[in-house]
């Protein structure tokens, strides 16, 4: 299913990212001479999950979550990798899909050049700073509308199956942040290592 309308997407991603995030595995995104099939991603629901950047609410940081659906909310980890989500649900919900891992179909070049340090092609997109740094995906993209400079072609029909499972690095006290809100699909070498985060105690 091409998404060529703005207005079709919008109304494929105005639910929550729960429901989204499934759908968008074996999608492709194209970005800035790149495309990658989506093998893994993750959902965050906003102000009703401790584990999103917008529980405590609206920030500077954040503000991209709490508009509409169909931008791109893009931000820096640990100061120094760029991953990127896509905004969910309705205006002012924050919800929003993690675009964690993906296959590169097209522009395998220039991926390589941009992740030169990736010693096989299964891990040039395999991460979401990979993917990111693949796709061509910058923090000015930060508020970008999908659908214009980064297009996302659905599959024409739904993966025939998917594994989900808690996501990569987020937990905390009592396993509050341990939701099965990861789905990847299974099998796929481009799909990154779970990695539980383990809380820290402080000194």
């Amino acid at each position: 299913m091409v998404l060529t309308a703005l207005t079709d997407l919008a109304d494929f991603l105005a639910r929550p990212a729960t429901e989204v995030a499934p759908q968008l595995l074996g999608a492709v995104l194209h970005g800035r001479g790149v495309s990658v099939r989506l093998t893994e991603v993750e959902a965050y629901l906003g102000e009703h999950d401790p584990g999103s950047h917008a529980f405590r609410g609206q920030t500077r940081r954040n503000a991209v979550m709490f508009g509409p659906p169909g931008h791109l909310y893009v931000y820096f980890s640990y100061g120094m990798h760029t991953c990127a989500n896509i905004v969910c649900g309705a205006e002012g919900e924050a919800t929003a899909v993690l675009l964690r891992a993906g296959s590169i179909v097209e522009g395998i070049d220039a991926a390589r050049t941009r992740r030169i340090t990736s010693k096989v092609d299964a891990d040039l997109a395999r991460g979401p700073a990979r993917l990111a740094v693949a796709l061509g995906i910058t923090l000015a993209d930060n508020g970008a509308r999908v659908g214009e400079l980064f297009r996302i072609d659905l599959p024409p029909h739904p993966v025939p199956e998917f594994s989900t499972g808690p996501r990569t690095g987020v937990s905390g006290l009592g396993g509050s942040h341990d939701y099965p809100w990861r789905f990847c699909i299974p099998g796929d070498p481009t799909v990154s290592p779970y990695q539980k985060s383990v809380p820290k105690k402080r000194s």
